[in-house]
């Protein structure tokens, strides 16, 4: 068989339905907040805060590190989180703007990425080898495991929160984050693998068919059911570095193929809140505690990391 037809055949209706798909129970009361407790987290259950700017001579700035911390609310297996290579990334937002009708509302917002360094959430290989294992038969091969998600560069992000209005209720109904703001090469890479059973067993350092994603959007919407979350695909290659028309396309065929995964309901609905705050143009937001943060486990590292000089401390929250 030709390389570009295993390529193709790659970029299957499987391809990312194992990202990020974590199963877990789906509280009955949850996806019904509102803006008026948009916020609305107990000292104990903190994590770390988010600043915003509305037009204010003082520019308040985010640490990479808890801009993203959404990824690990979403996990359900453990997640290490790392930085390195200077360790100076800041988020800031630069503009934002509200329009509004009797029945919805819509607000865009644009944050500023500045500053060097990268930041990665990697998931525990142990963990995902567990979670998965159970879901295919004796002696087939685990596929497109999610091995990290990875954010490196300057850009711009824009946020787009959509929501409907009742009375004097305002409810947030969709946030879309889209990574590749003013055109520019999103920042945003995921790391894939597959991993084949040795003598019976499945181990990380078996790895092989590593593929890394270019993410432009992430797509978050309430609902009465279990949450999912939007994928938008801008490349597929075996490299964060491989351009070019052919990962392109090998994207785009991804996008009519991918299936949104499953994700945690406390991440879907804190980005849902996360959304609502900046519409109610309040100064921060406190995200939740994420409790799948593993950074005191000594796991095996991913091996892209090898090679890295510097690893920087992370504000996780409480």
């Amino acid at each position: 068989m030709r390389k570009n037809d295993r390529e193709t055949r790659f970029v299957s209706a499987s391809l990312l339905l194992s990202l990020l798909i974590f199963s877990v129970p789906w509280p009955a009361d949850a996806g019904r907040q509102t803006t008026e407790d948009a916020n609305a987290i107990s000292m104990e259950d903190k994590g770390p805060v988010v600043y915003f700017n509305y037009g204010s001579e003082t520019i308040q700035e985010t640490p990479i590190s808890s801009f993203l911390y959404f990824i690990p609310l979403v996990a359900m297996t453990a997640v290490e989180r790392q930085a390195g290579a200077g360790c100076g990334q800041r988020v800031r937002m630069i503009a934002c703007t509200r329009q509004k009708t009797q029945t919805s509302f819509f607000t865009t917002c644009e944050f500023e990425i500045a500053g060097d360094g990268y930041h990665r959430d990697i998931f525990d290989p142990e963990d995902m080898i567990a979670f998965y294992k159970e879901e295919i038969k004796a002696g087939q091969t685990l596929a497109h495991m999610l091995d990290y998600i990875h954010f490196e560069g300057q850009g711009y992000v824009r946020m787009e929160i959509s929501g409907i209005t009742g009375g004097s209720a305002e409810t947030v109904t969709q946030v879309d984050v889209w990574f590749n703001g003013r055109g520019r090469k999103s920042p945003v890479t995921i790391g894939l693998y597959d991993v084949r059973p040795v003598e019976g067993k499945y181990r990380y350092e078996n790895r092989s068919n590593q593929m890394v994603v270019r993410v432009n959007r992430l797509t978050f919407k309430r609902t009465e059911g279990q949450p999912t979350m939007g994928v938008r695909v801008a490349t597929l290659g075996r490299s964060a570095e491989e351009e070019g028309l052919w990962p392109t396309v090998k994207g785009m065929i991804a996008n009519l193929l991918i299936r949104p995964p499953r994700i945690n309901p406390l991440g879907n609905e804190t980005m849902l809140r996360f959304g609502a705050t900046i519409h109610l143009q309040k100064p921060s937001f406190t995200l939740p505690k994420a409790e799948m943060i593993q950074n005191d486990r000594q796991k095996i590292s991913s091996g892209a990391l090898v090679g890295q000089e510097s690893v920087c401390r992370l504000d996780n929250g409480n």
